[in-house]
């Protein structure tokens, strides 16, 4: 039964020209355009009734935070947070606190689109909510997911929900096309993990990065490997972006990884839809173990605080 929330929006004529039997949603163009860049943008992908939804949940828990007055396992703060003026940075594992993130997590919606791209066998990693408010909000320094949480191949990617119409002056997404084919870059700093990359020691040009800008209903997807990052919020407008990060079932995470494993049915619980698999399927993938862990713990906010220390 199709979920009532509406999947890949994708002209009927083009559809009949461009898709392939076996793919759900999308067309070959859509497809063949994410495995070579690493980033796809659905605009306008789901019904303004969801971001509605969405934008009510974040004010309910948004009012959980007076009189916090240090970061917890549902809340991460901004550091200028004061318990009488709430800002807050990422709603940690939103779909463990909402039933409407929950739903969509599990509709076609995301799913459709996620299964054009790796398969039926879906296996959750984790979900996160970012929130930039206008003017503050804190940006995040570029990287790599695979370099935070290795696996034995690399059908693992970032779906993320854009909230609010996102623009170039209030923080985007942005990416290096193409960066998922090559290397997993050194985030250490001083043999230590860091959680971040120096785009001019690994010769990279932040002039070529990509945004991914689009109105509140769009979503976009990113490959696991690709360098990407934002910046601070400058606007006077919010921008908030729902992660859903997702993997094949066979790929399996690799031990010292930061992908927490308590045993195999607690891991297979995971599975968003098809079947799990004690099977994994192992490429010839670039990886880099992120340890030694840093003694400061706790979000990638913390973690890349060595960036800055080491002035990165």
């Amino acid at each position: 039964q199709k979920d009532s929330i509406a999947i890949c929006n994708v002209g009927v004529e083009k559809m009949d020209i461009d898709k392939k039997p076996e793919l759900e949603c999308m067309t070959t163009t859509q497809a063949n355009f994410y495995n070579e860049q690493g980033y796809l943008l659905l605009e306008n992908h789901l019904d303004m009734s969801v971001i509605e939804a969405l934008r009510g949940e974040i004010a309910r828990i948004e009012h959980t935070a007076y009189g916090m007055t240090e970061s917890d396992e549902k809340l991460d703060l901004e550091d200028s947070h004061r318990p009488d003026e709430p800002r807050i940075r990422r709603i940690k594992l939103p779909h463990t606190q909402s039933d409407i993130v929950r739903d969509l997590m599990y509709s076609d919606a995301i799913l459709a689109p996620i299964r054009d791209l790796i398969g039926a066998n879906i296996r959750l990693h984790t979900t996160k909510l970012n929130m930039k408010s206008a003017g503050y909000g804190a940006p995040i320094d570029w990287h790599q997911d695979f370099a935070f949480y290795p696996h034995t191949n690399d059908d693992v990617l970032a779906l993320a929900v854009i909230i609010d119409d996102m623009r170039t002056e209030n923080g985007p997404l942005k990416v290096f096309a193409g960066s998922h084919k090559g290397p997993i870059y050194d985030h250490h700093v001083e043999g230590v993990f860091a959680g971040g990359l120096s785009l001019e020691d690994n010769g990279l040009d932040p002039d070529k990065a990509v945004e991914l800008n689009g109105p509140a209903g769009s979503v976009s997807i990113h490959h696991g490997r690709i360098v990407h990052g934002s910046a601070e919020n400058i606007s006077d407008r919010p921008r908030r972006l729902l992660f859903i990060e997702m993997m094949a079932a066979d790929a399996f995470p690799i031990m010292g990884g930061m992908t927490k494993f308590n045993d195999i049915e607690e891991y297979n619980q995971r599975m968003l839809c098809g079947e799990p698999t004690i099977a994994p399927r192992v490429s010839a993938t670039p990886v880099r173990i992120p340890q030694p862990q840093p003694a400061q713990q706790g979000s990638i906010y913390e973690i890349q605080k060595q960036l800055k220390q080491a002035g990165i």
